[in-house]
């Protein structure tokens, strides 16, 4: 049997990623990654998207892994095309999610020779990397053929299991690339070899949880949670699962501790048994005198670092004992004053913890302590109400309660970085409605924000919106291409406050010009005709009424819709900053 090496050894590869559980790849058109490229296009197991550009590609990619739960393959040709993966890679690695660089090389004789196209990707990422493998030259042997097979499913077990997050695999190619163009005659045992998959048992099936009853730092936390009645559970962000939350609420009950719930948690959502939850913690310690009086003897904090400036400030000062929990123990933060952290699934911390505080009949009474945290949310959320709700067209802060109260059931929402997922982590109220927050707060830029929500919407399936502001919305205007050519109907709601309006909280916001011309850096541009361009639905929003309606209506377009709404940085933060006066003059 006659085959091209290139292709054999490619559509091996591929299988084997398939049988680990692999369902879409992300491709960029090139000429050295064409075996890649023709081995994903030929496999109807897998679902390809193909993006010219590799930044909104490797983007894109990230959405579908957060979307999906799986690992997504991302493939580019060789040279600056690879570096171009770079900003989603950095943000899957700080976020732990599972992408599968694949990156076209030319092979060893080219390099450093001025070849065409041809750079060093000698593990290119190695600083945002989860594990580096170079695939060698192609060759059609037994030994070789399993070799690659083993590569694929190591790929998947590195990036799933073993160090959750992207790996990155560099398959350098000797011409011909074509199908038509045979190398080499194998035989049909080999054929045959490459076609089964190397074992059935899957590598998420290896992956088994502790005894936590038996760990000797789950046993000490629970003495010091029984004997500790001043204490805090902060929810920082993270995509935790309905057990989490569920468990995450009894514990309040049964220690007596307030829950601090960060807007990108999750935990404002779905559930309507969270009387112990504190969603305006950033106004309220923004009150110095009530964060000095409430000083926690015992923080459990889960998920990564938090949004909330005023909640960091808070742990600063904080002398408690404080103890981080996530899945893969990863130092969350930024202050270095916690106490330990311990690499353990939150939903099964709290579950166990649940049990052996119920199996001693342990539940504390109701105390002052959590009663003051509850009070202080309750004046804080009555203020919002009569004044943030209250403020006139249009104001960024109000917009975040009016997308929440016009958004459907079960929805996903995607919140871009700088301003929209800060006011959305000081103003987002609590409701029984299903919504499954997303963001990119691993480096917490604002490039590729629109490609990762489309992403997301291209695997879940669920309508999907966008709150994102025009900076980010400008810098991916490329991944729009997307939304376009496989007619994703996301919903993209725009603040415009015309430049980097999130600068305006910084103390350079009062050096005049300097600050007008090199940090707000105004663009001026019109985005209607970018969104038409690019065949998507635009409107300009002119009142709250207008907002609502037209939100409604979004979600029963079948392409992209973007509703732009113009508004002021500076008269919007005046009214963050007097609501946040308002909540500490009631406090004191």
């Amino acid at each position: 049997m006659k085959v091209n090496r290139n292709l054999f050894w490619t559509e091996t590869f591929v299988k084997e990623l398939i049988e680990g559980g692999v369902r879409y790849a992300c491709i960029s058109p090139g000429s050295r990654n064409t075996s890649l490229t023709l081995a994903l296009a030929g496999n109807k197991n897998i679902k390809s998207y193909v993006h010219i550009d590799e930044r909104s590609s490797a983007f894109f990619a990230l959405g579908l892994a957060k979307g999906s739960s799986t690992p997504v393959v991302v493939v580019t040709t060789s040279g600056t095309a690879a570096a171009e993966l770079y900003p989603a890679i950095i943000e899957a690695y700080q976020q732990r999610v599972p992408l599968i660089i694949c990156t076209a090389d030319r092979p060893p004789e080219m390099l450093d020779c001025g070849a065409n196209q041809t750079i060093n990707q000698n593990n290119l990422y190695k600083n945002h990397i989860r594990w580096f493998f170079d695939a060698g030259i192609p060759e059609a042997t037994e030994k070789r053929i399993k070799h690659i097979k083993i590569l694929a499913r190591r790929a998947v077990y590195e990036s799933c299991i073993r160090s959750k997050g992207p790996v990155h695999l560099n398959f350098p190619f000797r011409k011909p690339f074509e199908p038509n163009d045979f190398t080499d005659e194998i035989s049909e045992k080999l054929y045959e070899f490459a076609k089964l998959p190397l074992s059935n048992i899957k590598f998420s099936d290896l992956a088994e949880h502790p005894v936590l009853e038996k760990e000797k730092w789950f046993n000490q936390l629970y003495g010091d949670l029984c004997k500790f009645k001043n204490g805090l559970i902060i929810a920082g962000p993270e995509n935790y699962n309905a057990s989490f939350h569920k468990n995450c609420l009894k514990l309040s009950k049964m220690l007596g501790y307030p829950i601090l719930a960060d807007g990108a948690s999750q935990l404002r959502f779905g559930q309507t048994d969270d009387e112990n939850m504190v969603t305006n913690f950033d106004a309220i310690l923004r009150n110095k005198k009530f964060s000095a009086k409430h000083n926690p003897k015992i923080i459990l904090q889960f998920g990564r670092t938090v949004t909330s400036k005023a909640l960091e400030e808070f742990l600063e000062e904080c002398n408690s004992l404080r103890f981080l929990i996530n899945e893969f123990g990863d130092w969350f933060d930024p202050s270095n004053k916690a106490n330990e952290v311990y690499a353990c699934k939150p939903f099964l911390f709290c579950e166990k913890m649940n049990d052996k505080l119920a199996k001693d009949n342990f539940l504390r009474s109701e105390s002052r302590w959590l009663n003051d945290f509850l009070n202080a949310d309750n004046k804080a959320k009555l203020i919002r109400d009569n004044f943030i709700q209250k403020t006139k067209f249009p104001d960024e802060a109000r917009i975040i309660n009016e997308l929440i109260e016009a958004l459907p059931p079960d929805v996903n929402l995607m919140l871009s970085n700088s301003m929209p997922v800060r006011d959305f982590d000081y103003f987002a109220a609590r409701t029984s409605k299903e919504i499954s927050i997303y963001n990119n707060r691993g480096a917490s830029g604002i490039d590729g924000i629109t490609s990762t929500a489309l992403g997301i919407l291209a695997a879940s399936e669920k309508p999907t919106v966008l709150l994102t502001g025009d900076m980010a919305f400008y810098y991916d205007l490329n991944g729009l291409l997307a939304a376009k050519k496989y007619l994703l109907p996301l919903v993209v709601v725009l603040i415009n406050n015309d430049g980097g309006g999130i600068f305006e909280v910084l103390p350079i916001s009062n050096y005049g010009r300097v600050f007008k011309d090199y940090f707000v850096a105004a663009h001026h541009l019109d985005f209607a005709p970018f969104v038409k361009g690019y065949s998507g639905n635009y409107k300009l929003i002119k009142s709250w009424d207008d907002f609502s309606s037209s939100l409604k209506n979004a979600f029963k377009q079948k392409k992209f819709t973007v509703l732009e709404v113009k508004t002021d940085a500076e008269k919007s933060l005046k009214n963050r900053r007097l609501f946040w006066e308002k909540t500490s003059q009631a406090l004191d």
